[in-house]
């Protein structure tokens, strides 16, 4: 199994402007993201960007970058240039990388591409972890997944799903013993004819109201396989407070 990794990376950021250009322990975030997943399986890792600072900053270490247009909606859209840029057969797997994940396990990478290929039923690939506590359940900015027996999304909510009923019927705020809660992990392996397809397909009414972008896949008929994990992986950086973290962590590495 082959696959390419794309490491999308805009600098615009409301909460941490420049993001993909701060720098972790002597190297711009981009770059170590892509470093990352240069550990993985992928034949191939480029960062795909609208900035040509950012594109600078990732071929002065070595890391192959693409110029994108500045107007995608979304970073799927970004994907879909990609993939025309290069033709890339339709069968071909392309992992999406998100920039500012530095920690993230090249391990999981390889995953949710080999879940992908492993499953030609599937248009696109992700992961999820258990939920581990009521707050994480009630809290609409963890992205809920509910899964079929075979590992097929049926559903991605930001409400507390699937409703344990009796459990919940006092009112109480509670993750109820054994309840099938998985926190989705934005991740995502697609083939690249669904990315092609991808920017024709209008926005469906499950994803303006839940505002989660994978919902347009399955409202249009696109299966996902979820590639489920023990555990959470290392957070993403959107704050100054994560920035931190991170730059922690790889100092404690070196």
């Amino acid at each position: 199994m082959s696959f390419i990794a794309i490491i999308p990376a805009r600098a615009a950021s409301t909460r941490l402007p420049d993001k993909p250009l701060a720098d972790i322990a002597g190297k711009p975030m981009v770059v170590r993201t892509a470093e990352r997943a240069a550990a993985s399986g992928a034949t191939r890792v480029l960062v795909a960007t609208d900035d040509e600072r950012v594109a600078q900053a990732a071929r002065a270490h070595g890391v192959e970058a693409l110029m994108t247009r500045a107007n995608h909606p979304t970073g799927t859209d970004r994907l879909a240039e990609v993939v025309q840029t290069l033709q890339l057969a339709d069968d071909a797997i392309v992992v999406n990388v998100q920039g500012d994940e530095p920690l993230i396990e090249p391990e999981l990478i390889d995953a949710v591409a080999s879940v992908l290929a492993a499953r030609p039923d599937a248009a696109i690939a992700t992961a999820a972890c258990p939920i581990a506590d009521a707050a994480a359940l009630f809290n609409p900015n963890v992205v809920k997944a509910v899964c079929a027996a075979d590992g097929r999304a049926l559903y991605f909510s930001r409400a507390p799903v699937p409703w344990a009923r009796d459990a919940l019927a006092s009112g109480d705020r509670l993750l109820a013993p054994g309840l099938p809660a998985w926190h989705h992990i934005g991740i995502y392996a697609y083939r690249a004819g669904f990315l092609r397809r991808f920017p024709t397909l209008p926005q469906g009414t499950l994803e303006r109201w839940e505002a989660l972008e994978q919902l347009r896949a399955l409202e249009h008929g696109h299966a996902i396989v979820v590639h489920q994990v023990n555990q959470a992986p290392a957070a993403g950086v959107d704050t100054p407070e994560d920035l931190e973290r991170v730059r922690r962590a790889y100092t404690n590495r070196l």
